[in-house]
């Protein structure tokens, strides 16, 4: 079965165990989801649980709404039942234990892209403002986000040993690489016919540049998680996020970003018409 299959698979397996309470709130039980993350031993996945836990506290979250502790009734044989705890988890707090499992097995691997891409996808989905905006708002909304978190990839990759700034050009460019089947800065620069001053990502669709945000932020996040030390290395992680970036893509039967149409107007234009018409209402 080939890696697409295999994701594939793990992919519509974790559907499959999604459950809903009373109120239609999507949920899954650890008790499921522990032997399909191939955990047999409960105790060893509590402490991944718990891992989980502290990261969703430390991420400002309130823990109560993604951590149901609750018991469940199972049965032991001959018709009887005995209590056992179980925890209710929502989308994002399955996203953060797979990201505190073992990154070994590759079902850690397909579950870490998995969640990560469908909860930002509802954290989208569920952001009405967000959904109510205009294609240009929304390029807008996510390249500002991207220039912030762009800022935090640089100082994560400096602290991984990515200093100079030829050294950051080449870090991007394994990153670019990646998500774009091998295209660097360079070749997209071409592709999208732009001069050599100007920005790529100013020259993004929302698809697109969505793709690249969560490229940064899962890259920024591998080299601070692994704790990942030369140039050499955080260049490789760079790449291999932004491949996997683009096999989720594909698994979810998406375009790929170098096949997105090139926007009429970049990013300068959508603000210096944003500007024009702000001046206008004030001078009303």
């Amino acid at each position: 079965m080939t890696d697409k299959r295999i994701a594939q698979q793990h992919h519509a397996t974790f559907e499959e165990v999604r459950q809903f309470d009373e109120d239609g709130n999507e949920f899954w039980s650890a008790r499921n989801i522990a032997p399909l993350l191939e955990y047999q031993d409960w105790r060893n996945f509590m402490q991944v649980v718990d891992k989980a836990r502290l990261a969703c506290e430390q991420s400002g979250r309130p823990v109560a709404d993604h951590f149901g502790d609750v018991t469940k009734m199972v049965g032991i044989g001959s018709g009887a039942q005995r209590p056992v705890p179980d925890v209710h988890l929502s989308r994002y707090a399955c996203y953060l234990i797979v990201q505190n499992g073992d990154p070994a097995k590759p079902v850690i691997a397909n579950g870490q892209t998995y969640f990560a891409m469908q909860t930002r996808r509802q954290e989208l989905a569920d952001d009405k403002k967000f959904t109510q905006l205009s294609e240009d708002e929304k390029r807008l909304a996510i390249r500002n986000e991207l220039a912030t978190h762009n800022k935090h990839l640089a100082a994560a990759a400096k602290d991984a040993g990515v200093e100079s700034s030829l050294d950051y050009a080449i870090f991007q460019d394994h990153g670019y690489k990646g998500l774009y089947g091998g295209l660097g800065n360079k070749e997209i620069h071409a592709r999208k016919g732009l001069t050599k001053s100007q920005k790529i990502l100013d020259h993004m669709g929302s698809t697109e540049l969505a793709a690249n945000l969560f490229r940064a932020t899962q890259t920024e996040e591998k080299l601070r998680r692994d704790g990942v030390r030369g140039k050499q290395k955080a260049n490789q992680t760079h790449f291999e996020v932004g491949r996997k970036v683009r096999q989720t893509i594909d698994e979810l039967g998406g375009t790929m970003p170098e096949n997105l149409p090139k926007p009429e107007s970049s990013i300068q234009q959508i603000e210096s018409a944003k500007k024009k018409l702000a001046k206008k209402k004030a001078e009303k």
